[in-house]
């Protein structure tokens, strides 16, 4: 069964974009997110306490994967909403955040000492065009001024640390742990920094439209309860690079996903480029 979870993970986390793009338009990006960290909250904790779920043992434990759901959720999750809320087009940002592979194989070579061969570096090469073909196919640069593009690119460019630096850390400091109670503690600091940013910064007014609501319990139960567990047991049983390698298929079904939903137009050029993207994947997960 778990040979499966990577295809499952790609599809799930793939329709996080979809996500956004139906919620956005009623809430701003950190309003958003808080509402749906404080879901995920109350449905976990009540899993949690009906499975009488074990708890982390140690209170640096507890900072250890509090820590990674910073990296992983807010900071990830917040940079790319907040991306794809200023106006950058979904397949520049999956291109942004499609570099995590590379900067995680970097990482996981000096900081994990795990070993990356010239197979799996051709791989993750093969993978970065194969997105830059999937992307170049569906973005439209030429109508974005580029100082506007610069302003719109730095909360990508965060969500790529994020998620790259939060991969990288939960493999080395806390890789195992249990996905109820672990998800808790994940997401009670990522929450509290959020929100917090989000009364600062946002109205925190949201329409609350049936479009809205889709999206939010769309990405409350597939996203942060189905695609980020799975994620957690991928981490836990695979190497950071294997793992990170999976991200390299996200913006072609993604664009596959907005083809069938939206009726975007999908391109010669973005069509190579996913059978760019899949062979680079292939050998990047070669044992």
């Amino acid at each position: 069964m778990l040979r499966f979870y990577p295809l499952l993970f790609v599809l799930l986390w793939s329709t996080g974009f979809i996500g956004a793009k139906y919620g956005l338009p009623f809430s701003e990006p950190l309003t958003f997110l808080s509402i749906r960290y404080a879901l995920v909250i109350a449905l976990m904790g009540a899993v949690a306490v009906i499975a009488r779920a074990p708890w982390p043992k140690d209170a640096r434990t507890v900072v250890h994967i509090g820590i990674t759901g910073l990296l992983v959720h807010g900071v990830y999750l917040g940079g790319v909403f907040t991306a794809i809320k200023h106006g950058l087009p979904a397949g520049i940002t999956s291109l942004v955040v499609g570099m995590q592979p590379l900067l995680t194989a970097v990482g996981a070579g000096w900081l994990l000492r795990e070993r990356i061969s010239r197979w799996q570096w051709l791989g993750l090469l093969l993978g970065f065009v194969g997105v830059a073909l999937v992307v170049a196919g569906r973005a439209r640069l030429d109508t974005v001024a580029a100082d506007t593009l610069v302003h719109m690119l730095w909360p990508a460019l965060a969500a790529l640390l994020g998620i790259t630096m939060g991969t990288l850390y939960q493999k080395r400091y806390c890789p195992s742990f249990d996905l109820r109670t672990g998800s808790i503690v994940q997401f009670v600091p990522t929450l509290i920094v959020t929100a917090l940013l989000a009364s600062a910064s946002e109205s925190m007014e949201v329409q609350w439209s049936g479009p809205f609501v889709f999206a939010l319990l769309w990405l409350v139960l597939v996203l942060s309860l189905g695609a980020i567990s799975l994620l957690n047991l991928l981490i836990r049983s695979g190497s950071a690079t294997h793992v990170a390698s999976l991200f390299y298929l996200t913006p072609p079904v993604t664009a596959l996903m907005a083809w069938a939903l939206f009726d975007e137009r999908l391109s010669t050029m973005a069509m190579i480029g996913m059978g760019i993207a899949v062979t680079g994947v292939w050998l990047a997960r070669r044992k």
